[in-house]
């Protein structure tokens, strides 16, 4: 099962993409309540949308986002049938995708 959930919404000729990513995102400060010991950072470093095989968004995230990060914005144009993939890989090397087909 996938990390990553996405809802699309078409709306006067844009699309709504709105993404929620399960994710701890320890940015390695925290420390462990019964140990004191420091929690290793674990974070989302790259981010990625892409539209119909094309890259719309590639960006680098930092320690500084929130657990389980919540990221939406505005595509203009998108069309009924159009295939979104979202991907992520971490400061540990885990990734993960999800494909999204807009209605």
């Amino acid at each position: 099962m996938s990390s990553i959930k996405i809802r699309t919404k078409r709306m006067d000729g844009k699309t709504q993409i709105r993404m929620l990513i399960a994710h701890p995102m320890e940015h390695g400060r925290n420390r462990d309540k019964k140990t004191n010991a420091l929690v290793p950072a674990h974070f989302i470093q790259q981010l990625t949308v892409e539209h119909n095989k094309n890259v719309i968004i590639a960006g680098n995230t930092g320690a500084n986002i929130s657990k389980d990060p919540y990221f939406a914005f505005m595509l203009k144009g998108g069309n009924a049938g159009d295939k979104l993939t979202i991907s992520w890989v971490d400061n540990l090397g885990n990734q993960d995708s999800q494909d999204h087909i807009i209605n």
